[in-house]
């Protein structure tokens, strides 16, 4: 690794007005406008690098501390044993810190029917995320070019410097501020990713959505989160569920339910009913003398269970629609009706816990 003073061709204790002229004058010589040689390119990233580390007076003086310390040596002595037993920074065996990290997770929200929720389905998800930047294959560098090792803490990550203490000198470490405790250095990033590695992009990803999700529940995609810097691995892509809305039907756990409307005479005489449940038609019986708020069991016609086989059921409330309008045909067809059945005048009756608990079951967990 060359050093900074000897390319610039300045002594150790030069002042900034020398190393600036020095630098000024390598700078004339060595542009490529001027001389389009290949050493001179090479000589000339040197030389502008060298100016970078020694114009600024906080990477001079570490650069200055780092050649003093010799990088890479021990602690040793008294300050191995302070660090040791009381933590004074330590650290002179670790290894650099690793560019190359763990992408985020994402979360995404998707709404699917209640039709998706009984058998499962698929659907393409758009994630707005991070991806490998395809200039530099996660590198961070310009293509042709490679990482350099950082030349102020010589590779380590770490500056280390000699505190005078009350026990002593003590060398304690921190990480270099040139490299960020990398240890490399970055000499041409890349320009589509601007040293980064991964790049803002959007993906359409396909999801399997599995029977019997409901809403709030969470499905974990594995590494289709986002992609880590300088190439890492992604992270994990979560899926939040909501299940839209349904105007007919709705669920209480894997059973769906449904109110069926049916007409006094139809509740009197029985009728068949057929009509669309969201898996194809059902055909239900109407037995004489239905009554309101009386449940019908279809078996296995529910949403399919999340874990294990088999499915709910397709549970239908008989709602008696009582007629509002009546002309006095009806009225008196009604009339003879009460008549013959010796009507019975309303009244209080014994409370039946059945016909409440349907009612309540069928209404308020809808």
């Amino acid at each position: 690794m060359a050093d900074h003073y000897e390319v610039l061709g300045v002594d150790r204790d030069a002042t900034p007005e020398v190393i600036k002229k020095a630098y000024r004058r390598l700078a004339r010589e060595l542009h490529p406008d001027v001389n389009p040689g290949a050493d001179a390119a090479d000589r000339f990233k040197d030389v502008t690098h060298a100016y970078d580390v020694l114009s600024d007076p906080k990477q001079k003086e570490q650069y200055d501390l780092g050649d003093q310390a010799g990088f890479g040596g021990g602690f040793g002595g008294f300050g191995d044993i302070f660090e040791t037993f009381f933590g004074g920074g330590g650290g002179g065996n670790r290894p650099p810190r690793s560019r190359t990290e763990r992408g985020q997770d994402a979360l995404v929200r998707i709404e699917v029917t209640l039709e998706d929720v009984i058998f499962g389905t698929q659907h393409e998800v758009e994630v707005d995320t991070a991806v490998t930047c395809k200039t530099c294959a996660g590198s961070c560098c310009a293509p042709g070019t490679e990482m350099a090792t950082c030349d102020i803490c010589g590779g380590s990550g770490l500056i280390q410097r000699s505190v005078r203490s009350l026990l002593g000198n003590v060398m304690t470490s921190s990480p270099c501020g040139t490299c960020r405790g990398f240890g490399t250095v970055i000499p041409n990033p890349c320009s589509t990713c601007s040293g980064q590695g991964r790049v803002r992009a959007r993906r359409r990803i396909p999801v399997d959505i599995p029977a019997g999700v409901d809403t709030g529940l969470r499905l974990q995609m594995p590494s289709q989160g986002e992609v880590g810097p300088a190439g890492g691995p992604n992270g994990d892509l979560y899926l939040e569920i909501k299940v839209r809305h349904h105007d007919v039907f709705s669920r209480n756990g894997d059973d769906i339910l449904a109110t069926l409307e049916v007409q006094m005479t139809d509740a009197i005489l029985g009728t068949t009913a057929t009509f669309d449940a969201l898996d194809g038609p059902v055909e239900l019986e109407i037995k004489p003398g239905a009554q309101s708020a009386e449940v019908i069991t279809v078996k296995d016609r529910g949403v399919t269970h999340l874990r294990g086989s088999g499915r709910g059921d397709l549970k239908v409330g008989i709602q008696v629609l009582t007629p509002t309008k009546l002309n006095s045909k009806s009225k008196e067809l009604i009339a003879e009706l009460a008549r013959v059945q010796n009507a019975v005048p309303p009244h209080l009756a014994h409370f039946q816990q059945g016909l409440f608990q349907k009612l309540r079951d069928r209404f308020l967990n809808i």
